[in-house]
């Protein structure tokens, strides 16, 4: 007999389709899916991937805008025995051919109108041999010249889901498998493949609903994009829950949010500080009301102190979470809603079952006030970033006890005499801007490319609603004339959206050690003055 409770993450939505099988699952804006139908698409999914060679340990890549197709790779990549890795869209195809490459996918599901940039990167990806598209192909995008020898298999989505029996076999997987690989920035310009087990993703989504409050009756909106790990979990809280997903494409439309809002009662409403400072820049113009939620969650930056007064007008009956964590081991800490306005500047304590201890360099404890290095102890902390053990080991170090590692974030933190955290910066070159990591070093790889640029520097400065601005400082060739809007255009060719920088200064040099080592505070500094 199969257990009630979930061991691995897809157990959860077989238990929601078994007792709640016509209950609605996710609502976009042309489907309504029950769990009953999205079990039996993930079935299918997992049986057709099953029959082109799929095994348990392998890795399929999901390329999918925010839709119910991307729900269902999820967990049919799951049931088939394999990881999950969730790309964001908008990656351009050198970025997504690395991480194909580095996570030897054998399977990529993707947007058709995407089939171009898959095309050149599939190029670079040898041990991929099936690409499953979602609706029509760009033109042109299979042609000789793009079209990879020998010829990974393209295949329509949906005729591959019709053409498969909701049956398939046991691949024998077990909770210590892995079953996710989340990319995440990191310093050397490359992504990292942060690896999450069954085991580790199965007790954050606990620990996630029990402090937050949720239940089965709940309706979890999510306008994040489905790769960014803070979204891709208000899926997995619902499915835990059998509680309703309402999943838009992304916040491009506020106003159109908020009318599904209200339309489909949703009563969770996840989100970073620039989404929130749209929705109250609309309440201003023009009230808007949002009676139904009863949640605000907040991470990636800190939630101006100001804007709270403002959701609860919005929602009156709304609990404020606000939260801090990294993708290493998904949350570390909240705070309770009761003491947003008590401790407005903290992001709170740890998580259920976890532990977390502000240290020295040491590894010794610093009193309350002073700072120190968060380290973080519990079930949550990721297996270690695929195939860089040396990345691994700088950021998992010794526990407690044998064979225990604990995660050290690098980032600066005090505590109060109430045990109380509070974020003080971070102690690394990462970037976080907008709840994504930006590594300063593919900024500037990208910058030194662009004809007539001699030299990039790129930093983060704070900023109130994005948490860090991407900001670059930038030396032209002698002769060249080029604009900040000439340059941030080039940019947006070869980087993500929230990678490109925000504002560009021009210096007819840049301030550098004595081994020639470009001094990144020294520009900062100098902005202060």
């Amino acid at each position: 007999m199969l257990p009630r409770c979930p061991r691995l993450l897809h157990d959860s939505l077989r238990i929601a389709a078994e007792e709640h099988p016509d209950k609605l699952a996710v609502i976009t804006d042309d489907q309504r899916v029950s769990y009953r139908e999205l079990y039996q698409q993930a079935r299918r999914l997992a049986r057709g991937l099953q029959e082109r060679g799929v095994q348990r340990g392998d890795h399929v890549a999901i390329f999918l805008e925010n839709s119910v197709e991307t729900v269902v790779a999820v967990y049919g990549t799951l049931i088939a025995g394999a990881a999950f890795m969730v790309v964001n869209p908008q990656t351009k195809a050198d970025k997504l051919a690395y991480v194909l490459s580095d996570a030897a996918a054998v399977a990529l599901l993707a947007e058709g109108h995407l089939s171009k940039v898959v095309a050149e990167a599939t190029e670079q990806a040898p041990s991929l041999r099936t690409v499953l598209t979602r609706g029509p192909l760009t033109s042109g995008s299979l042609t000789p010249s793009t079209a990879r020898e020998p010829a990974t298999e393209w295949l329509d989505l949906d005729s591959f889901l019709a053409e498969h029996p909701p049956e398939p076999r046991d691949p024998g997987v077990v909770p210590i498998d892995l079953a996710a690989l989340i990319y995440t920035s990191g310093s050397t310009g490359n992504p990292k493949g942060v690896m999450l087990s069954h085991q580790n993703m199965v007790f954050t989504q606990a620990s996630l609903v029990e402090y937050l409050r949720l239940s089965s009756d709940d309706r979890i909106l999510n306008v994040l994009p489905l790769a960014f790990d803070y979204g891709l979990y208000q899926a997995i809280m619902a499915v835990h829950l059998a509680a309703t997903l309402v999943l838009e494409s992304s916040f491009s439309f506020p106003a159109k949010v908020i009318k599904r809002v209200n339309q489909e009662a949703v009563t969770v409403f996840p989100g970073v500080p620039t989404v929130f400072a749209t929705l109250l820049s609309l309440h201003r113009d023009r009230p808007q009301w949002m009676p139904s939620v009863r949640r605000y969650t907040n991470t990636a930056a800190h939630l101006p102190d100001d804007h709270v007064p403002g959701l609860w007008q919005m929602s009156p009956d709304a609990l404020v979470f606000k939260m801090y964590g990294l993708t290493e081991c998904k949350r570390v800490c909240y705070l309770e809603p009761e003491l947003v306005q008590v401790k407005p500047s903290s992001v709170g304590k740890a998580i259920p079952g976890t532990e977390t201890f502000v240290l020295d360099d040491d590894g010794n404890p610093v009193p309350p006030g002073t700072t120190g290095t968060l380290w973080v102890r519990g079930p949550h902390v990721m297996m270690g970033y695929l195939n860089l053990p040396e990345a691994t080991a700088h950021m998992l170090k010794p526990g407690r006890y044998p064979g225990e590692r604990m995660l050290c974030t690098h980032d600066l933190f005090r505590s109060d005499d109430d045990g109380f955290l509070y974020f003080v910066g971070r102690s690394d070159d990462i970037i976080k801007s907008r709840g994504e990591k930006v590594a300063p070093v593919e900024v500037e790889n990208v910058l030194a490319s662009i004809p007539g640029v001699k030299e990039a520097a790129v930093v983060g400065v704070p900023d109130e609603l994005l948490g860090q601005a991407v900001r670059a400082y930038v030396v032209l060739d002698q002769g060249t004339e080029m604009s900040e809007r000439e340059l941030r255009r080039a940019c947006m060719a070869r980087l993500e959206n929230y990678m490109v920088p925000r504002n560009v200064v021009f210096l007819s040099e840049l301030p550098k050690t004595g081994s020639g080592k470009v001094r990144k505070k020294d520009l900062l500094e100098a902005e202060q003055r």
